[in-house]
C-alpha cells in the first residue's frame, strides 16, 4: 500500500535531519546537470514524480549495516562519494532503496551545488572545478525542441537583475530560506516591465508553492528485516532509470557479506588511489571488481549471480590485501610506461599483468630493479602489442579470454611474464598478435589524438623514460597548415588538403617531454632542433634516432620530409611487431 509522504520541502527536512539515509547497498549519485535540470521542469510542468521506496529499519538490526548521507554539495573531483554515517540517531530509521537519484537531485538543486570539471583545465587545478548553484531564468521562454517548458541551468555565483540578454535568474535554494511574499516583493526592486513582473512572479510563484505546497511525495514502506528479501526489491528496483549494473549488484553484495572490512569504502578508495597514480587514470570500480573475481580465482570471472556467493566474497575479502597491492602495482606499472587516461586504450588489458603480479609477488622493487628489466619489457611489449590491435583484444569475449588467460598465468608466472603461453591462448580464441600486411599498412598512418599513437611511438622508439610525462608532438607544427600558408608556400591546389592531412599522420609525430614541448610551441623544426641541440654533431646522431635524416625549411619540401620518414617507421614498425 502506497503511502503520502508531503511535499518536497518536508522531503528535504527529514534529509537534512537524517531521517532518511542511504543503506549501503545504494550505488553512488550518477546524475549529470543536464538531468537535474530536467526533473525540476518536469516537477513545474507537474508531470508524475515516481513513487519512493523506502526500508525501516528497526533499531535492533541497524548495528548489523553501513549508512550513508545525501550528496548535497557535489564536486567531481572532491566530493562525489556518500559520506559514512558514524553516528545515527536514536530512533527507527528510514533507508531509501529507490529514489536516491531523485531525491539527491532535489537536495543538490535546492540545497545545494554542482561542480564539475571544465574542458581543457588540469584535475588539479581548483579553477577547473568552479561551484555552480541551480538557477531558473523566471523570464524563461517554452523549449520546443526538448520540451522544457522553464529554463533551469546551473551557474557561478549569479544576481537576480534584468540582463541584457532579457534574463532574470533566482537562485532556487533561495525558495528554502525566504518567504513567499518576501521573494516576490523582492521583483518590484527591479527595473522590469509590466508584462515582465507579472511572468516572473506568476514562474517564482509556482515554483515556491511546488516545493512548498504540493503534496506530490508517495512511498511504500518495506518493514521486513531479512537482508536477503531487501536486496531482491532493490535490484528489481533498480532494474529501470539508470540500470543497476552487475557491478553494482557484486558490491552490494560484497558490502553486505563482508564481515572485517567496509567494501565499499575499500573499493572507492581503491579505485580513487589507482587514478591519481601518474598522470592518471579513469579506471572504474566495474574494473577493481572483475579483478578481485580473477585474481580470487573466483569462477569464471564473469559477473555472474553464482559467482556472488557468500564463500566467493568471504574469499574476495581475505584476499583484499593481495589485491589491492597487486593492482597498484601493476597501475604503477602503466604509469613507468607513459600510459595514462589519455592514451590507455582498453582499461581490461591490466587485469593478466595485475594477475601476474598477484601470483608472482615480486613486490615494489618490480619497478626498478634490474633483475626484473627484462620480465618489464616483455610485458611492456605484449601489452602494446595487444592494444594496437585494430579489431580490439580486450572487447567481446572478454570473460572468457581472462579466465584462459587466468589458468596459463598460474602455471607459467613463476619462470616470469609468459609471453608465449598467452599469446598460444589467445590467438586459439581468434585474438591473435600477428600483425598482417593490412595492419601494418593502418599502423604507419595512425592519426594524432588516435589512443594507438602513443603505444605505437614508445613502441618504435624505444630508451625514453616514459615516467616523465611525455606528449605525442608534431615534428611540423600543426597550426603551420592552413590552407592559405599551404598554397604560400607552393603546395599545388590539387594537393593541399592531403598535405593537411598528412600533417596529422605518424610520419610527423614524435614523443617528446611536456616540459619541452611547451618551449617548443610553433617553431619550424628546423629552427627549434637548432636551439634544442645547438651541437650539429648531437643533433645529427639525435634525429637519427627518430628516423629524421633531413628537416626542409620550407612545407614546400613536407612531402618529401613525409615519406622518407613514414617509409623508415613502417620499417621499424615490421621489425617491432615481429
Amino acid at each position: 500500500m502506497y503511502k503520502p509522504g508531503g511535499t518536497i520541502k518536508q522531503l528535504l527536512d527529514k534529509v537534512a535531519s537524517q531521517e532518511y539515509i542511504l543503506p549501503a547497498i545504494q550505488r553512488e549519485f550518477v546524475w549529470w546537470p543536464e538531468q537535474i535540470c530536467r526533473l525540476f521542469d518536469s516537477l513545474l510542468q507537474g508531470y508524475p514524480f515516481g513513487t519512493f521506496l523506502f526500508w525501516r529499519i528497526a533499531p535492533e538490526k541497524r548495528q548489523e549495516y553501513q549508512f550513508y548521507d545525501f550528496v548535497r554539495d557535489y564536486h567531481e573531483r572532491d566530493n562525489y562519494h556518500c559520506a559514512l554515517l558514524n553516528t545515527l540517531p536514536e530512533r527507527d530509521l528510514v533507508a531509501v532503496l529507490d529514489g536516491q537519484q531523485r531525491m539527491t537531485a532535489l537536495n543538490i538543486g535546492l540545497r545545494g551545488s554542482y561542480a564539475w570539471k571544465l574542458p581543457g583545465k588540469w584535475w588539479s587545478s581548483n579553477d577547473a572545478f568552479p561551484i555552480r548553484h541551480l538557477y531558473l531564468d523566471l523570464l524563461g521562454e517554452p523549449d520546443a525542441e526538448t520540451g522544457s517548458e522553464y529554463r533551469f541551468e546551473f551557474l557561478t555565483e549569479t544576481t537576480t537583475e534584468l540582463t541584457g540578454d532579457g534574463q532574470l535568474w533566482l537562485r532556487v535554494s533561495r525558495i528554502l530560506i525566504e518567504s513567499e511574499d518576501d521573494l516576490l516583493d523582492s521583483l518590484d526592486d527591479l527595473d522590469l516591465s509590466l508584462d515582465q513582473r507579472k511572468q516572473a512572479k506568476r514562474v517564482l510563484r509556482h515554483l515556491y508553492r511546488t516545493v512548498h505546497l504540493k503534496e506530490i511525495i508517495s512511498y511504500y514502506e518495506e518493514t521486513e528485516q531479512d537482508l536477503e528479501r531487501v536486496l531482491n526489491i532493490f535490484i528489481r528496483m533498480n532494474s529501470g532509470g539508470t540500470p543497476l549494473s552487475y557491478s553494482d549488484l557484486l558490491l552490494s553484495i560484497a558490502v553486505a557479506q563482508w564481515s572485517k572490512l567496509d567494501a565499499r569504502q575499500e573499493i572507492h578508495q581503491l579505485v580513487d588511489q589507482m587514478n591519481k597514480e601518474g598522470d592518471q587514470f579513469n579506471f572504474s570500480k566495474d574494473l577493481v571488481l572483475k579483478a578481485g573475481l580473477m585474481l580470487s580465482d573466483i569462477g569464471s570471472v564473469g559477473f555472474k549471480v553464482e559467482n556472488f556467493n557468500k564463500a566467493n566474497m568471504t574469499l574476495l575479502e581475505e584476499n583484499w590485501s593481495r589485491i589491492r597491492e597487486a593492482l597498484l602495482l601493476s597501475v604503477r606499472l602503466l604509469a613507468s610506461f607513459g600510459f595514462n587516461s589519455q592514451n590507455l586504450r582498453a582499461d581490461s588489458a591490466l587485469l593478466p599483468i595485475a594477475y601476474y603480479l598477484f601470483v608472482s609477488q615480486p613486490g615494489e622493487g618490480y619497478l626498478s630493479r634490474t633483475e626484473y628489466a627484462q620480465d618489464r619489457e616483455n610485458v611492456r611489449k605484449w601489452l602494446i602489442r595487444s592494444l594496437l590491435k585494430a579489431s580490439g583484444i580486450w572487447g567481446s569475449g572478454l570473460d572468457t579470454l581472462l579466465t584462459a588467460l587466468r589458468d596459463q598465468i598460474r602455471t607459467h608466472a613463476q619462470t616470469g611474464f609468459p609471453v608465449a603461453q598467452i599469446e598460444s591462448v589467445m590467438s586459439s580464441r581468434g585474438k591473435t598478435l600477428s600483425f598482417t600486411e593490412e595492419e601494418l599498412d593502418e599502423l604507419v598512418e595512425l592519426p594524432y589524438g588516435d589512443k594507438r599513437t602513443f603505444a605505437l611511438l614508445s613502441l618504435i622508439f624505444p630508451g625514453f623514460d616514459l615516467s616523465k610525462h611525455f606528449h605525442v608532438d608534431h615534428i611540423y607544427p600543426q597550426a603551420r597548415f592552413t590552407k592559405p600558408q599551404l598554397r604560400k608556400t607552393g603546395i599545388p591546389e590539387d594537393q593541399v588538403a592531403e598535405v593537411a592531412d598528412k600533417a596529422n599522420r605518424l610520419a610527423n609525430l614524435q614523443l617528446l617531454e611536456g616540459s619541452i614541448n611547451n618551449q617548443k610551441r610553433q617553431k619550424m623544426p628546423h629552427d627549434w632542433y637548432a636551439q634544442f641541440k645547438p651541437d650539429a654533431l648531437a643533433r645529427q646522431q639525435y634525429l637519427a634516432g627518430l628516423e629524421i635524416t633531413d628537416l626542409p625549411e620550407s612545407l614546400a619540401d613536407f612531402p618529401v620530409f613525409y615519406e622518407q620518414r613514414r617509409k623508415a617507421l613502417r620499417a621499424r614498425i615490421v621489425s617491432a611487431l615481429q
